[in-house]
């Protein structure tokens, strides 16, 4: 996959004003909102309905970080604005129902991150038909021409960081042998291209893969599950190190290691994310590092393109900053950068940044670590 690199800038784009809270938790809602900017309120934003529909709850970061960022940025941009919401909860089938429940009730953008990014195409070209645009967030939808942009990181990009993590603390500690890797979704185009990033670096390395699984829905008790079959496989001594792709997974494996009388301190482990439990088991030395996503800058951006496209303005040349193929046509791009990050960079990232507070982070048992790591 071709993709260009984030623009340092590109958080710019959010604006300094006052925000709204986001609505109810259940599985489809209308967020609703007040308190609008002077600039916002006098911009002459007309009132529009923007349907933002998520993929699933079992990772964190959608409920706690995406959602509710993305519905305050659009609410600065267009308090009048009317956002539709929806979970599908890991189900295909429910998000192309939500999907169409959002066009009946009039929504005139689908901010869409697939379940299945595959068969998604179909909502693309329901849309299509009543001459709703698309944004394709975060996970791209597959092998349809009629997608308008397309907003994620350089997952590839995210792979390759996991990987070369991995394998460069394996070298430092003078290890050898097999590593384990446990996949995202197959049904997730991001995950087939975090692991061929992955890959890239793993299979160049002098590290064999022991054991492979693609782990259905991101779940982490199957990840569990599929870690304690690689044990089973190879034995307790038969891997060196653990290819996780998300927090989650890696908490999955995480507990099956312990379960199994493996001590998840001296196996390197990656994962992605930075959720708040992965955060604090690299704190506590269970987990070797993650993978640090601006998340409200991707939440805010997408809310930034609906909000033009909905207005009928054509999105900054600096915030489309390249082009992604899905199969069938290079889908306009709003691309990131990832960050890899260890307990050595937890204050200069993830902290600096405000995405996780230091209180947050350093509670209970995990205070000790954050004193040790100079973590504050």
């Amino acid at each position: 996959m071709r993709s260009t690199k984030w623009v340092a800038g590109f958080a710019a784009v959010a604006l300094s004003v006052g925000v709204a809270a986001c609505g109810s938790n259940n599985n489809s809602s209308t967020d609703t909102g007040s308190g609008a900017s002077t600039s916002a309120a006098s911009s002459g934003a007309k009132a529009k309905k923007i349907a933002l529909l998520l993929p699933e709850s079992k990772t964190a970061r959608y409920e706690s970080q995406d959602r509710p960022n993305f519905v305050n940025k659009m609410k600065t941009l267009c308090p009048d604005c009317e956002i539709i919401y929806s979970n599908a909860d890991q189900d295909a089938a429910k998000q192309q129902q939500q999907a169409e429940a959002a066009i009946t009730q009039g929504a005139n953008v689908l901010v869409l991150d697939p379940v299945d990014g595959a068969s998604a195409g179909a909502i693309v070209a329901r849309a299509k038909q009543s001459k709703i645009p698309v944004v394709s967030y975060d996970r791209l939808i597959l092998n349809t021409g009629d997608l308008d942009y397309y907003i994620s990181f350089d997952n590839e990009k995210v792979g390759v960081l996991q990987g070369t993590a991995l394998v460069d603390k394996l070298k430092k500690d003078g290890k050898s042998g097999s590593v384990v890797m446990i996949n995202g979704a197959p049904t997730d185009n991001n995950a087939k291209l975090f692991k061929q990033g992955a890959h890239s670096v793993i299979d160049k390395s002098g590290f064999k893969v022991a054991k492979e699984y693609d782990t259905p829905d991101w779940s982490p008790d199957k990840a569990q599950s599929e870690m304690e079959q690689a044990i089973t496989a190879v034995g307790k001594s038969g891997f060196v190190g653990v290819y996780a792709a998300n927090d989650g997974t890696a908490g999955g494996a995480i507990a099956a290691m312990k379960a199994n009388g493996v001590d998840p301190k001296k196996i390197p482990i990656t994962g992605q994310d930075a959720e708040l439990a992965g955060v604090q088991r690299i704190v506590a030395g269970e987990q070797y590092m993650t993978v640090y996503k601006a998340i409200k800058a991707e939440a805010e951006a997408a809310a930034q393109l609906a909000y033009d496209v909905s207005q009928g303005k054509t999105p900054d040349a600096a915030t489309v900053n390249g082009k992604t193929n899905n199969g069938q046509a290079d889908i306009p791009s709003v691309l990131l950068t990832p960050v890899s990050v260890t307990v050595d960079n937890i204050q200069d990232t993830i902290i600096k940044d405000g995405f996780w507070k230091a209180s947050e982070i350093c509670t209970g048992r995990f205070a000790a670590g954050c004193k040790t790591a100079g973590i504050q």
